[in-house]
């Protein structure tokens, strides 16, 4: 029984039981003999969804289907009574579960396991806020039974700002559930010095957006297990194709697929990955067990933030050519950050592929694009560091305004990891709301641009910045020009 009352299971439902558990028991050994002896890009591409299941089920649709259908129905009363118990796989209402749903689950947990020994699990969002608050949520249970229960949890200060939102805001001024900010969190010294009795999880965004910060992933985990705690990350940035956290001791991995894992950008997606029998000092074997399956089957049953099944196989579709995508948008990066970075219009430029960034090395240690050794292109190790990277331009927040208005090809908004170019100043946008001091935390200056560099010929994006820079210029010169006033 997963979680729930205990009942009385009649024999009709044991059938159904039986039956069912021939079915994971088939599908767990085709995992295990045929889907994880593929290459990433196979998995990416197939899921687990087969040529037999789709002959036989779906009349042969090479795509998985999308069910539409709110609800599931059931043979006889045995049947219904086992499925509602969780005793056998079920979908009986959308808002907890979709077979649509479940595809898109498979690929991802398969996915962000790759190259993993263990199993993992994926529960669908509705987005990557959503995929937050249910991985933090279960976390933060009262334990002791009274009102007044210190809870406290550390995360990276270098953080998305709606990730602040809802750790500084609505878990510690409205729940007065403490967040231990982490300034840097490459100083291993810095997260074991806020990590008492009353810690629940460690939380760390990598590469952050949009500062690119970054740590060491192995040595948090290890530090987060030796004191039976488990650590969550955003990959967000760096998807599976660059870097797959949980296969260097991490226990659970939060996307917003809304950005690169769905470069079209159509819609708004998240998921929750989790490797099984994961760390923590919360007493609940069904959460140590499979997170993922406990959380959808159980906090997000209650909450609600279910992901819709239409969006749920256009996200998929999207991940299908995750690894050549991200290839293609680290390559175009790189060849940006090498032109702004000799510009004499830019201050400062943050992209980790660039040698002289402080954390260049320590995400070399981590980003490598997933199978280059076997590709025919490279046949060897190849690192890569994303789609995202930021710069700051000369003179403060008003030039850099300018600029960002000159922008003619790249477009201005607060999207990110497109298969267009796209930019914006996050303190005027994704970290408004955290004011002044927040984002000095964060070390988001005013004249910090983020630009998410897409799959246009670079060529193409570089003249849009350069003539956009240059008009910063053009006004200054204008400006200088002009005659002093008559006295």
């Amino acid at each position: 029984m997963f979680g729930g009352e205990e009942i009385e299971i009649t024999p009709g439902m044991q059938r159904y039981i039986d039956r069912n558990n021939e079915y994971l028991a088939k599908r767990a050994k085709y995992i295990r003999d045929v889907v994880k002896k593929w290459k990433f890009d196979t998995i990416a591409v197939h899921g687990l969804y087969s040529v037999e299941e789709a002959i036989e089920d779906y009349q042969g649709a090479i795509i998985e289907p999308i069910f539409m259908s709110a609800s599931q129905a059931y043979r006889d009363s045995d049947e219904l009574a086992a499925a509602l118990a969780y005793l056998i796989p079920t979908w009986c209402y959308s808002r907890i579960a979709n077979p649509s749903t479940y595809y898109y689950e498979w690929a991802l947990a398969l996915l962000e396991g790759y190259g993993f020994d263990g199993e993992t699990s994926c529960c669908s969002t509705s987005s990557g806020m959503a995929a937050i608050m249910t991985a933090v949520q279960p976390f933060l249970v009262h334990t002791k039974h009274h009102v007044h229960e210190p809870r406290n949890f550390l995360a990276t200060a270098q953080c998305y700002g709606g990730t602040f939102q809802q750790f500084n805001v609505r878990l510690m001024q409205e729940r007065d559930i403490e967040c231990r900010w982490v300034e840097d969190p490459t100083d291993i010294d810095q997260w074991a010095s806020k990590i008492d009795g009353n810690t629940r999880f460690l939380y760390g965004e990598l590469p952050s957006n949009p500062q690119l910060g970054f740590f060491d992933v192995a040595a948090v985990a290890d530090l987060a297990h030796s004191h039976n705690l488990p650590l969550i990350c955003d990959s967000t940035v760096a998807t599976p194709a660059l870097l797959r956290p949980i296969c260097h001791g991490a226990d659970i991995v939060v996307q917003s697929a809304s950005k690169t894992l769905t470069a079209s950008g159509f819609g708004i997606a998240g998921a929750v990955i989790a490797r099984k029998d994961l760390m923590t000092n919360i007493d609940n074997d069904d959460l140590k067990k499979d997170f993922a399956l406990y959380i959808k089957y159980l906090p997000n049953r209650d909450y609600g933030p279910n992901l819709h099944p239409m969006q749920a196989i256009m996200t998929l579709n999207d991940m299908r050519t995750l690894r050549s995508k991200m290839d293609l948008l680290s390559r175009n990066t790189m060849k940006v950050a090498e032109f702004l970075q000799g510009h004499p219009q830019v201050e400062s430029v943050g992209y980790l592929g660039l040698p002289h960034h402080p954390l260049h090395e320590l995400a070399s240690k981590y980003m490598w694009l997933v199978d280059a050794e076997h590709d025919e292109q490279y046949g060897k190790p190849v690192n890569r560091y994303g789609h995202l990277m930021s710069f700051c331009v000369k003179g403060g927040a008003k030039p850099a305004r300018k600029f960002f208005d000159g922008l003619q090809r790249i477009w201005r908004a607060t999207d990110l990891g497109r298969i267009k170019s796209v930019a914006t100043i996050p303190a005027i946008s994704t970290h408004q709301q955290q004011g002044e001091e927040g984002r000095r935390l964060a070390h988001v200056p005013p004249n910090m641009v983020r630009l998410c560099v897409g799959a246009e010929h670079p060529d193409d994006i570089i003249a849009d910045l350069d003539q956009a820079l240059h008009k910063i210029k053009s006004r200054r010169a204008v400006g200088a020009s002009k005659p002093a006033p008559v006295s």
